[in-house]
């Protein structure tokens, strides 16, 4: 399906533990149908997803992992397989190219050599490539410019990313973690921004966020207002109550931001405005 537009398509929403819907990960399906992928989730679900979400393989050249917890990193293997058997029968054209800071490259090589078959360990530096990026690093992806930065995390090294994917429009994938304001010349005046929200702020002491390093719809929602983002998304949340979430973080995320708030279910699809 072609689009004049790019789309944000949410393959997974959920936080590491999620049972009820997918981990955190999405595309940016750009107008020629290329396909841009954040975070690959935490394990072979991702090839269930992408086939829910009516997406090709054969589109998808381009990857940026944020970190290298097991929910956001693990279903690299089984995409870097999926694209090699690909290439391996002549059905795959062009090149694979995956980016991420130095600890999330090395994960996802070392589980592609320990995991993969011989025939498709040789597509490894062939056509397919580990791009290791440093903080405030700007490369460019198809039409799109993006600019990784460290989040200075608490708990492991993690890079977020600044994306212009138009004349003066910009997307900032923040990670799972709260705002740094250390960040604030990557993601100041974003267009979009998506952030992890762990849970309702009225169920902080339920869930806990910020003794994982998380955030509560609030502190996200007061973000996005700091930094004069136009529109909020916000996923990477617990999944007690699926069928009531989107209506209580949008209403929880209005109370301290003015502009347009999104949380999208498994398989979502946003149009990037």
């Amino acid at each position: 399906m072609r689009t004049k537009k790019s789309r944000l398509i949410f393959l997974g929403t959920g936080a590491a533990f999620a049972t009820e819907c997918y981990n955190a990960s999405f595309v940016i399906e750009r107008p020629d149908g290329e396909l841009f992928m954040t975070d690959t989730g935490g394990g072979n679900g991702i090839i269930r997803q992408m086939k829910h979400a009516g997406l090709d393989f054969k589109r998808l050249h381009y990857i940026f992992v944020t970190h290298g917890h097991s929910d956001h990193i693990l279903g690299s293997v089984w995409i870097v397989r999926r694209i090699a058997r690909l290439m391996i029968k002549g059905k795959y054209d062009g090149e694979l190219h995956i980016y991420g800071h130095d600890a999330s490259c090395y994960i996802m090589r070392t589980l592609a050599e320990l995991l993969m078959q011989r025939a498709e360990l040789a597509e490894l530096g062939h056509r397919i490539h580990f791009h290791v990026m440093e903080d405030g690093e700007t490369v460019k992806l198809l039409d799109m410019q993006l600019t990784a930065f460290d989040i200075r995390s608490t708990k492991t090294k993690q890079f977020a990313y600044r994306l212009r994917f138009a004349p003066r429009r910009a997307l900032v994938c923040l990670g799972d973690e709260p705002y740094n304001r250390r960040c604030h010349k990557y993601v100041e005046g974003a267009d979009w921004l998506i952030s992890e929200a762990f849970c309702a702020f009225d169920d902080r002491a339920q869930f806990d966020p910020y003794a994982k390093s998380h955030a509560t719809t609030k502190e996200a929602a007061e973000a996005a207002e700091e930094i004069g983002a136009k529109h909020l998304v916000l996923y990477h949340t617990e999944d007690t109550d699926l069928a009531n979430r989107k209506e209580k973080y949008t209403r929880d995320a209005k109370k301290y931001f003015s502009g347009d708030v999104r949380v999208p279910d498994d398989l979502e699809v946003i149009e990037l405005i």
